[in-house]
């Protein structure tokens, strides 16, 4: 990179990851300029990759973001309480602050800026083009939204924030989890584990954790070191008597995090109490739900809740959480890419090469 340009990877087509050294832009009052330290990744950025989720035009992914303020107005600094050389996380949404959508929190809805701004997934040819983390500069529009991250976190746990922030309004703002419940977690990827650790936080007094087959199978043993109190591989036990024999009981919540597996929503249904509560937050895939039987929701009155995005409560207290280091999010099973390494990193992310890591990172200015 000179003083002028950033390296960065436009994502044109799927597969095709292209190095462009994109100029760095001009900022004002209301803008700022990240160096970017780390970006973390999740099944949206290997989508991204192989199709499922190319929007059609060329983009720089990327939207776990965490780096040092490089630039930063007075106006911008003064609304986001942080200042030049403070290291941030990035929210992915932007927010405009003032429509019903934001006021109330959700700014996945924002009327101004909605899904159609989320950073990683910005045409590249909008300038400034650094919209997103697989670049060592991330340009931040006025609409942004970012959090002081603690002193004590390296930039690389601190890319958690986005997976453990999930974790938090997956399994504890939305379903209202409460001390006691008895929690069971589809899913024991990155976001998985953060929801154990979340409602754990919270006061659960039971969590199961489940997965399938030999590549989960370390990932449950893991969590356990997150507090998961009984782990369940489905296809070999049925995760209803398991969880039945443990407690006496069915759940009192149900969160799935499952990607691109149609019958885990029915296991749902099935591990969920009459009057319990579902959180839907992974992806099917598919139109297809082999085995669910609408009726079951009405005659055991359960409320389904679909999941979306992160707030900035469930951020900040996912921040707190990392900096408490009372769980060990710092040693897992991670897998640290520079960028000419990313494509292969999200091949193995996919399942196309190799065994994944628990949780991926992009350190922009690895190996420059």
């Amino acid at each position: 990179m000179s003083e002028q340009t950033a390296h960065a990877l436009v994502l044109e087509e799927p597969r095709t990851l292209r190095e462009r050294e994109l100029p760095l832009p001009q900022t004002g009052d209301d803008d700022a300029l990240l160096r970017v330290e780390a970006c973390g990744l999740c099944g949206t950025d290997h989508e991204q990759y192989t199709g499922h989720l190319h929007p059609g035009y060329g983009f720089v992914p990327g939207h776990e973001s965490v780096g040092i303020l490089e630039r930063i107005g007075s106006a911008a600094a003064k609304r986001w309480g942080v200042r030049e050389g403070d290291r941030v996380a990035v929210e992915v949404f932007l927010s405009c602050g003032t429509c019903a959508p934001c006021q109330a929190g959700d700014s996945q809805r924002c009327a101004r800026h909605g899904l159609a701004d989320m950073y990683g997934f910005v045409p590249s040819d909008r300038e400034p083009g650094l919209w997103g983390g697989y670049s060592q500069y991330q340009y931040l529009a006025p609409d942004s939204q970012v959090l002081k991250v603690p002193d004590a976190l390296d930039p690389i746990t601190a890319t958690m924030f986005n997976p453990l922030g999930a974790g938090v309004r997956w399994g504890v703002s939305l379903p209202g989890t409460r001390n006691g419940d008895v929690v069971a977690v589809l899913g024991p990827g990155v976001r998985g584990l953060s929801v154990v650790a979340a409602v754990k936080q919270a006061g659960a007094g039971f969590v199961m954790v489940t997965g399938l087959g030999s590549r989960d199978g370390a990932r449950l043993a893991t969590a356990k070191r997150f507090g998961a109190d009984l782990t369940v591989d489905v296809g070999v036990e049925d995760p209803v008597a398991a969880l039945e024999d443990a407690t006496g009981g069915r759940a009192d919540v149900v969160v799935d995090v499952t990607a691109r597996a149609p019958a885990a929503f029915t296991q749902a249904v099935k591990l969920a109490r009459p009057g319990g509560t579902i959180i839907l937050a992974g992806t099917r895939g598919t139109t297809d739900v082999p085995g669910f039987r609408p009726d079951d929701l009405v005659f055991k009155e359960l409320r389904v809740l679909g999941a979306l995005g992160v707030d900035t409560p469930s951020y900040q207290a996912a921040l707190e959480l990392l900096e408490d280091g009372a769980y060990p999010f710092a040693d897992v099973s991670r897998h640290v890419a520079g960028l000419a390494d990313v494509d292969t990193l999200l091949e193995t992310m996919a399942g196309e090469a190799g065994e994944p890591p628990l949780h991926a990172v992009v350190d922009p200015w690895k190996d420059t």
